[in-house]
């Protein structure tokens, strides 16, 4: 008697099933493995034999189409002057829409001439800024600070990312003067008024002649000040004079104090505009 036919395990079949499976699409995946791996070797960076060169490229090529921030890795500048911070994105299609760049680790005391602040020693900066960047150092500020430099979407992911190390050093020495302008400075001109500023002045002091003749001393004084202020001589010297107690006196003025300290400044100001009249003023009041 045959005996009956024995059937093979259910995970027997599963198992050839898979087998035939596999032969099947075999020949395809040969086919498309080895770009799979290329890629993924070019990715994780160069191999140690010459086959690796064109994954080198490859690699090389994806991180270039990467938003990338580049900065010096050591910047200068001097206290109390300006200095250029060389900040570099691109490329510029792989930038998105409304991205800026922050800076932070600045000296507190140190600003950017772009930009605004948002926190101490940080700042947001727009794109189109940084071709003219500068950073503003005030008098006294020196030291090293660690900079970081990053390039944020509008949304705030992270980019990209650069350091850098920012030294300041003492504001250089001024300039010594040489004996000889020592001895004898320069003595400057006074100040030309312009036609249009001179018209306006002879306006003011003709203004302010009426008011002193009404006994508007006060009034007066406005008109004079304003045309000694554009540099007008006449402007200078009457204005003295409406402190001076010798010209009160003769003007008949009543209820007004002088005063000699300003008597003195403005008939100083009168001559170094050029009003020969004012020496003699000046001597009057008893100080030259």
């Amino acid at each position: 008697m045959r005996e009956p036919r024995r059937r093979a395990p259910a995970s027997a079949c599963s198992a050839r099933s898979a087998s035939a499976v596999w032969q099947r699409w075999r020949a395809p995946a040969r086919a498309v493995l080895p770009g799979v791996s290329a890629l993924l070797v070019a990715m994780a960076g160069p191999a140690s034999s010459d086959e690796s060169a064109p994954r080198v490229h490859l690699a090389q090529s994806l991180r270039a189409d990467l938003p990338q921030v580049t900065v010096p890795p050591t910047l200068s500048a001097r206290s109390a002057t300006r200095a250029s911070l060389d900040i570099r994105v691109g490329p510029a299609d792989a930038l998105p829409r409304n991205s800026f760049v922050r800076v932070r680790g600045l000296p507190p005391a140190v600003s950017l001439s772009e930009g605004y602040a948002i926190a101490l020693g940080a700042w947001a900066v727009p794109l189109y800024a940084l071709s003219s960047l500068q950073m503003v150092v005030p008098t006294g500020v020196t030291g090293r600070a660690k900079v970081t430099v990053s390039l944020v979407s509008e949304e705030g992911t992270l980019l990209a990312e650069a350091k850098s190390v920012l030294i300041i050093e003492a504001a250089a020495p001024a300039p010594q003067a040489n004996r000889a302008d020592l001895r004898a400075p320069a003595q400057p001109k006074p100040p030309v008024p312009s036609p249009g500023d001179r018209e306006a002045a002879e306006k003011f002091v003709a203004r302010g002649e009426r008011e002193l003749e009404q006994g508007q001393i006060a009034v007066a004084r406005q008109f004079f000040l304003r045309a000694a202020q554009v540099g007008y001589a006449p402007g200078a010297l009457l204005l003295a004079a409406t402190y001076d107690p010798r010209e009160l006196a003769r003007w008949r003025v009543k209820g007004v104090q002088p005063n000699l300290d300003e008597a003195r400044k403005w008939y100083q100001r009168a001559r170094e505009l050029g009003a020969p009249e004012a020496e003699e003023r000046l001597a009057g009041l008893g100080a030259d």
